[in-house]
This record gives structure tokens, C-alpha cells and sequence, in this order.
């Protein structure tokens, strides 16, 4: 049993990725710990449990990784998907300090596989984690618990006391009672508010009701709500946030990585006129499938359609759902209710603007069309084999940008401009800090490591002084 009647040196909100790092590095650092875990056991670690890979830079090829990717290409790739909506100063922060998490969280029990090909490509950028982000999680919660970090599930909390820019205490519901936890120090990794519906609905609307979560329905916002109302500073776009085009199919909240589709690329997107909306290719997968989320959330009913043909199934990672098929264009169109003299002369008019080129889809490559809007810049060829397929996507929301602000110590700070005395964040909770928009792979759980390593030791510091 925790002893809640003492006072810990650091206190922990949150159980994923960011909290552990930020437990592990503020025990090491040798404070007394505490992680408050909102979800039962079988459920911790937030979104964590659904990830399976970190961005970091590297100088050269190592087991894992098949070629060096410097700081300077890191942040370029980071400019690029942000629109140079970043905090420049704490992007070169975190990307030079992510140099030393591949080290670092190998040291604290988590593994690595060898580096993965196909149409992921990031074998160069990205490391992947042995067993996913299940594997990763359990890993940190074992080194956690074996140095001495308390841990509490189902611990909700309620209310923060927090006067003046200094934490005193978490309340929070323990057998129908509200129990006080003192800490000389509060790091906050409690995620974003995207399973919050209603707060979702305040920034875009009634369209909100047709996202689908794709994490825990754990993280509804609460922490965060009650930190911008004690006066910490917000940053970010409340409409902002990772958000990809999922299986329609999909379950309301948690259905995590395999709902996702990465077959972009290889077709075409459709509305629910059977009208394209956008250049399917753009970019390479790792730099371009977060934007697909908030295009579709921009069609009429938050709907869209993969479309594809039998020449290409093997070209990409199949998903949960099976495609749903037609042996005619009409007959695929009717089956995804819509119009199917619509499909057919989108097709037609896409077919036509496809120009010869040779396909590779790890490059920019030649295969484009001409003449037709929007236009497909890479990777496109003809879609006429039979049967014809498509997937039906809606938004995927995986975590929102509007979040707390925080200097180079992760150290929250307050709407005055100053500092919070003993406050510190980690994690979606300040991810908008680097990103202001859009998303590269894996750079969410390169936040949540280094932020969470930095919190904890900054948050340990200042108990001790």
C-alpha cells in the first residue's frame, strides 16, 4: 500500500512514456516518487501503448539504424511538417538531447529490433521498440517499481492546490474519500484532451462528434484544464493535433496503430461526392500521413475513401479491416453508398492526367499527373485492375496540441512570463511547444522521452534545493 500521509519529493501525473521517464530519471536523480496513474493497471500508459517507434538523431549507422541522421536534417524535417510553427530554441533542445535517449532508454530496460524497410521508410530515422509500445511501457514500469518509484492506478485526480506558481498538493478520490498528496514538486504527463468530446466540439464544432479516438479514452484534459485555470501559460492551436485517417470501421476510442492506413499513396482519396480533395502524393509516408486527418475532418460528414486497385495490395502494411471490393467501379461505388456514375468519371478524368514515370515510392518520384486539380505529384499510376477496392477513413485523433508552456528545464510557465516555482511538464501536455502543426513519425514519443527525462531530474533538483 502507498503511504499517503507522507510527502513526496516529486509527484508524477500521468503513466506513459513521458511520466516513467520522468519517475525513473527524478528517482535516479534520488528523490522519493510518486506516479498517480488515472487508468486501471491493464490500461496504463496512455497512448504509449499503441506507439511503437522514436525519432532521434544519430551521427552514423548503428545496429538499428542503417545511415546517420543529423540534428540539422531533424530540424529541417521538423520545419517542414510544422510550417515553422516550432519553438525553435526547444526543437534544437530536444533534438540534441534525443542523441542520447537511444542510450539512455536501453539503459532503463527498453529494447530495440533492427531497423524495419517497406513503405515505413525509417530504417534511417527511426528506431523501433522489440514488442511494440506495450513492451516498451512494461519495460520502464519494471526499472521504475525495481528503484523504488511508488505507483497508484485508478487514481484520478480532482483538484490541484497550486498558489501563487507553487504545486502543494493533488486531491484525489481513494474508496469514496478525497485524499490530499503532498510534493515538494509536480510533473505533469496526464496527455492531451482529445477523448474529451465535448472540449473537442468547442474548437471544431459539431464535426468532433465524427472522430474517432484512436488511444485511450483515459485522456479527457482534466490536469490540463486545471492547470491553464491556476494560471500557466497555454500554448498552442486547440483545433492542432496528431490527427490520420483511420478506418471508418474503427472503434470509438482505443483502437490504436493497426486502424491506420498507409495505402495513401497508392490510390486515390475520395469524398463522399466521389470528388479528390487533395495531392495523395505529396510526400514521403513518414513527413505526410498525419495531415491526412484534418483533411478528411474538412469533407461533408467527416467520411472519405481510400480507392485502389488489385495491382497494388501487396504494396503496403494491411490493416484490421479487409478493403471492400467491386469487380466494377459501379459496383464498389454502390457498396460505399455513393455515386457511382460520380466515381466513375473521377476516375476516368485521373486515369487520363497519369503521365509514365518510374515508380519507387521511397523517393519523390517521376509518376505524376497533368492536367487535373488537385494533382498528384508522386506515385501516381492508373487504377484498372480489377476488382477495385477502398477503405473508408474518418479522422483518427491521436493527441492534441494545446498545452502548457515550459522552458529548457521542462519548468511550466505562468501567464505573468515567470517561471512556475516547482511545476514541470512532460509529454502531450507540452507538445505544442514544438509542434505548432502538422507531425513526422515518432517525434511524439521523442517529446514525451526527452521532456520526461528532463522534468524528472529538474523536478528532483528543485526538491531537493
Amino acid at each position: 500500500m502507498v503511504d499517503l500521509s507522507r510527502k513526496f519529493d516529486v509527484l508524477v501525473i500521468g503513466g506513459g512514456n513521458a511520466a516513467l521517464c520522468a519517475a525513473i530519471s527524478a528517482r535516479r536523480a534520488g528523490a522519493s516518487v510518486l506516479v498517480l496513474e488515472g487508468a486501471p493497471k491493464f490500461y496504463r500508459g496512455g497512448n504509449t501503448r499503441h506507439t511503437r517507434n522514436m525519432r532521434c538523431a544519430h551521427d552514423a549507422a548503428t545496429e538499428i539504424l542503417t545511415g546517420p541522421y543529423t540534428e540539422d536534417e531533424f530540424f529541417e524535417d521538423l520545419l517542414r511538417v510544422t510550417g515553422g510553427k516550432t519553438d525553435e530554441e526547444l526543437a534544437r533542445f530536444m533534438i540534441h538531447e534525443s542523441k542520447d535517449m537511444l542510450n539512455w532508454i536501453v539503459e532503463q530496460g527498453v529494447r530495440w529490433q533492427p531497423s524495419l524497410g517497406g513503405t515505413l521508410s525509417l530504417g534511417r530515422t527511426n528506431s523501433f521498440f522489440l514488442g511494440g509500445g506495450r513492451a516498451m511501457l512494461n519495460a520502464l514500469y519494471l526499472t521504475a517499481e525495481q528503484l523504488g518509484v511508488e505507483i497508484l492506478y485508478d487514481a484520478e485526480v480532482t483538484t490541484l492546490d497550486i498558489q501563487d506558481g507553487m504545486f502543494l498538493s493533488a486531491t484525489l478520490k481513494q474508496d469514496g474519500k478525497d485524499v490530499a498528496v503532498r510534493a515538494s514538486a509536480l510533473v505533469a504527463a496526464a496527455g492531451g484532451f482529445e477523448a474529451n468530446i465535448e472540449w473537442l466540439k468547442e474548437s471544431w464544432g459539431p464535426a468532433a462528434e465524427n472522430f474517432l479516438i484512436r488511444g485511450t479514452p483515459y485522456n479527457r484534459g482534466s490536469i490540463l484544464k486545471m492547470l491553464l485555470g491556476k494560471g500557466v501559460q497555454a500554448i498552442g492551436d486547440p483545433t492542432q493535433c496528431h490527427a490520420v485517417a483511420i478506418d471508418a470501421r474503427a472503434p470509438k476510442f482505443d483502437g490504436g496503430i493497426i486502424t491506420r492506413h498507409d495505402s495513401v499513396v497508392f490510390g486515390i482519396v475520395v469524398n463522399k461526392h466521389a470528388q479528390r480533395f487533395y495531392d495523395e502524393g505529396e510526400d514521403i509516408w513518414p513527413k505526410r500521413y498525419a495531415i491526412w486527418g484534418r483533411l478528411v475532418a474538412a469533407q461533408p460528414d467527416q467520411i472519405a475513401y481510400i480507392i485502389f486497385d488489385s495491382s497494388v495490395v501487396t504494396s503496403f502494411m494491411p490493416t484490421l479491416f479487409p478493403p471492400i471490393a467491386g469487380d466494377t467501379v459501379a459496383e464498389l461505388a454502390q457498396k460505399l453508398g455513393l455515386d457511382p456514375a460520380a466515381l466513375e468519371k473521377t476516375l476516368a478524368e485521373f486515369n487520363a492526367a497519369v503521365r509514365p514515370g518510374t515508380f519507387d515510392h521511397t523517393i519523390l518520384d517521376d509518376c505524376r499527373t497533368e492536367g487535373i486539380t488537385p494533382a498528384k505529384t508522386h506515385w501516381a499510376r492508373k487504377i484498372e485492375a480489377a476488382p477495385y477496392l477502398a477503405y473508408p477513413v474518418r479522422p483518427g485523433i491521436t493527441f492534441t496540441y494545446l498545452g502548457t508552456r515550459v522552458n529548457k528545464q521542462a519548468r511550466m510557465m505562468m501567464s505573468d512570463g515567470k517561471p512556475a516555482a516547482n511545476m514541470f511538464a512532460a509529454g502531450e501536455i507540452m507538445a505544442g511547444n514544438v509542434l505548432g502543426q502538422g507531425y513526422a513519425a515518432g517525434i511524439g514519443m521523442t517529446i514525451g522521452s526527452v521532456f520526461g527525462r528532463v522534468a524528472g531530474r529538474e523536478a528532483a533538483n528543485n526538491a531537493r534545493n
